[in-house]
């Protein structure tokens, strides 16, 4: 059974008095073993409450604490960060002109030599590159230095780490890749990750819990299949599922009727079928997506999107039969 590891309340960080900046009363528990992703468009607040959450950086009120131990501030400790947390940031920050193995071990004493080695290349072979022990870091791809730096932080027996934009710099080719790392790596240590990202695709695919943030406020909270699932506003709705927003004259003109101001729609909740309750779109435009096909779809003026797999099924300018088969209201 997982238990509360850290806890913040109540958390405000501002750097500009009287501008919306930093963070504002931010609330939640993270528990332990958890893959915990922070997700929020540029300038939200992500790095300001990881930077928080380390110690890196002092708010302006509220607690964090880890297992129920206030985490201390950059002014209150000689090394700011606290000792059981490790941060990867974008820059890796390794020696570049240093071997593999060397950057790793550097973070170890020499006490037991013996012990260094073993878990040094212990922590290597658990994320594949052992192969590159006498590599120098200027030699390796970015995906081979992000491996490299999340070894470092963890070979010694860190509890938390703490992830900022951990795939910024690692093509689309290795992020799967990478991903599956991470979360193999959770399972095999216990290790509680908290990652910061601008992609909701790293929270949907990694977390085990997500928080989506807004000029510094907390949107949602919970497990990425409910917030998906049920966005509690337009703008989790649109950061997650690329959703689109219609108006209540929008909503209107194509068949649906709605009390509220705004309705929401997944593509995904446009089936192309027909049957009692279907409307008849045209086919505007297609945009290939590999497996399947995103079509842009109107009536009466107003456009919605549907998910297409079979290429062959609709061309562009027909006409189609489709169900809502879910909207949302706000």
């Amino acid at each position: 059974m997982s238990t509360t590891l850290i806890s913040v309340d109540k958390l405000n960080k501002q750097y500009l008095p009287g501008q919306a900046s930093g963070i504002s009363d931010l609330s939640f528990d993270i528990s332990s073993g958890q893959i915990f992703a922070i997700i929020g468009e540029s300038g939200s607040g992500k790095s300001t409450l990881l930077k928080s959450i380390y110690g890196l950086l002092k708010p302006d009120s509220g607690t964090i604490l880890f297992e129920g131990k206030k985490v201390k501030g950059p002014d209150e400790q000689l090394v700011p960060g606290h000792p059981q947390m490790k941060m990867v940031t974008q820059d890796f920050s390794l020696n570049i002109y240093a071997k593999v193995y060397d950057n790793i071990a550097s973070q170890l004493s020499n006490t037991n030599v013996r012990l260094k080695e073993s878990k040094t290349l212990a922590m290597m072979e658990q994320l594949r590159i052992a192969h590159l022990r006498n590599k120098k870091i200027v030699e390796l791809s970015g995906g081979e230095q992000q491996r490299v730096a999340i070894a470092r932080a963890l070979v010694s027996d860190t509890r938390v780490l703490l992830l900022d934009e951990p795939f910024s710099q690692v093509d689309s080719l290795l992020k799967n890749q990478l991903r599956a790392d991470i979360k193999n790596l959770v399972a095999e240590t216990g290790v509680t990750v908290i990652l910061v990202s601008h992609d909701p695709a790293d929270g949907l695919f990694l977390a085990d819990q997500l928080l989506i943030l807004r000029a510094g406020k907390l949107q949602q909270t919970g497990t990425p299949r409910n917030v998906y699932e049920h966005p509690q506003n337009i703008y989790t709705a649109k950061l997650l599922g690329n959703a689109i927003v219609l108006n209540r004259s929008e909503a209107d003109a194509i068949g649906i009727k709605t009390g509220k101001e705004h309705v929401v729609i997944y593509p995904e909740w446009a089936s192309l079928n027909g049957g009692w309750n279907s409307r008849r779109f045209e086919v505007k435009e297609i945009f290939y997506k590999g497996f399947y096909e995103e079509l842009v779809l109107e009536r009466n003026g107003v456009e919605i999107r549907a998910l297409q797999l079979n290429s062959t099924a609709h061309k562009k300018h027909e006409h189609v039969q489709v169900q809502l088969t879910r909207f949302l209201e706000f």
